[in-house]
C-alpha cells in the first residue's frame, strides 16, 4: 500500500527508511499522473517488505516540490539511504520504473 509523504513525515518515512523508497510526485488534476497511479500501485504491492512506495501530492506539499526542484509531473524519485538516487520524469512504461526500482534494490 502506498504511503502519503507529506513536508510533515517526510524525515521519517523516507530520510530516516531502512528500505528504499519511491515517492511518486503527482496532482489530482494532472492527466499523466493519472495515468502513472495504477502503475505505482502495483509496484507498492509487489515490493511490499522490499521497498517503502509513497505519492506526495505537490499542491499540498510546497516544502519538498521546492526541495526536489520539482518542475514536471509525475515525478518519481527513489531514495535509498535517505538520499535521492534516481529520478524518473513523466509517464514511462511498468517495466521502466520496475527497472529503476530493481537497480535502486540490487
Amino acid at each position: 500500500m502506498e504511503l502519503k509523504i507529506t513536508d510533515n513525515n517526510f524525515e521519517t518515512e523516507v530520510k530516516k527508511s531502512n528500505l528504499p523508497v519511491l515517492v511518486d510526485f503527482y496532482a489530482g488534476w494532472c492527466g499523466p499522473c493519472k495515468m502513472m497511479a495504477p502503475l505505482v500501485a502495483q509496484l507498492a504491492e509487489s515490493y511490499d517488505g522490499k521497498c517503502k512506495v509513497g505519492k506526495c501530492n505537490t499542491d499540498e506539499n510546497p516544502e519538498l516540490c521546492r526541495e526536489f526542484k520539482i518542475m514536471s509531473i509525475p515525478t518519481m524519485i527513489f531514495f535509498k539511504d535517505g538520499k535521492a538516487v534516481e529520478t524518473v520524469i513523466g509517464a514511462v512504461s511498468k517495466n521502466e520504473l520496475e527497472d529503476k526500482l530493481k537497480q535502486v534494490l540490487a
